[in-house]
């Protein structure tokens, strides 16, 4: 991936706590070529394995409960960029109960198949499609509904500097985030003002970390920690 010219970014990116974190990046473009080619070989290969459990899974889904198989939603990745993130879907459809954009592990929305999938994390396979697009990396900031992006301090913008991506050390550290979640009275007020600015330190902190073998410790990582 190229980083893209700093005046070239969205007016909200271009100040200085950004500018700090583009300036680490800056020097780090040979480890974002390398990164971007690893995707898009990695892609391929795991959509050519997994195709067949996928399509197990889409008939799963589609027997479970009414609706589309997959679930696709507006998220923000780099430079502010709206795109579309590929699930499987999990939730049952036309339940209009809630408004909130995030969910806990006792959500009565979940499908039986859908609690499956998202402990697993079997959900997000679809995301391949994603990562062939440039749309999302990988390794990277989870991304974000248009409406928690909104609510970014200054700093928290530096995270569109990358493309989204479908785990980082933040997954991994809320990994049990829907059982968190649980606990709350007001699950959005608890995910925008106590779980948002702790996921926004650990995408930071990848920021500065940032390098290709780095990404291969969160990825191996990650396939250590799901499930548990």
């Amino acid at each position: 991936m190229l980083l893209p010219k700093f005046s070239s970014l969205p007016p909200e990116m271009q100040n200085d706590d950004v500018k700090k974190y583009y300036e680490i990046l800056s020097k780090k473009k040979i480890d974002l070529f390398f990164k971007r080619f690893f995707d898009i070989i990695f892609a391929v290969i795991l959509l050519v394995i997994l195709a067949i459990p996928m399509a197990v899974v889409a008939v799963l889904v589609k027997a479970d409960s009414k609706g589309p198989v997959f679930f696709r939603q507006r998220r923000v990745t780099t430079g502010g960029r709206i795109f579309k993130i590929f699930k499987f879907r999990t939730m049952c459809v036309n339940d209009n109960s809630k408004n909130s954009q995030v969910t806990a592990g006792t959500d009565s929305r979940i499908t039986k198949v859908g609690h499956v999938l998202r402990k697993f994390r079997l959900d997000e396979m679809p995301q391949l499609f994603n990562v062939l697009s440039g749309d999302m990396s990988f390794v990277g900031t989870r991304p974000e509904v248009e409406r928690y992006v909104d609510k970014y301090t200054p700093e928290m913008y530096a995270t569109l500097l990358m493309p989204a991506g479908i785990t980082s050390m933040t997954s991994i550290q809320f990994r049990n985030e829907e059982e968190i979640l649980e606990k709350a009275d007001d699950v959005e007020k608890a995910y925008v003002e106590d779980i948002l600015p702790q996921k926004m330190k650990f995408n930071l902190n990848y920021i500065e970390k940032f390098n290709f073998f780095y990404d291969f410790y969160v990825m191996i990582l990650t396939v250590v920690k799901v499930g548990t």
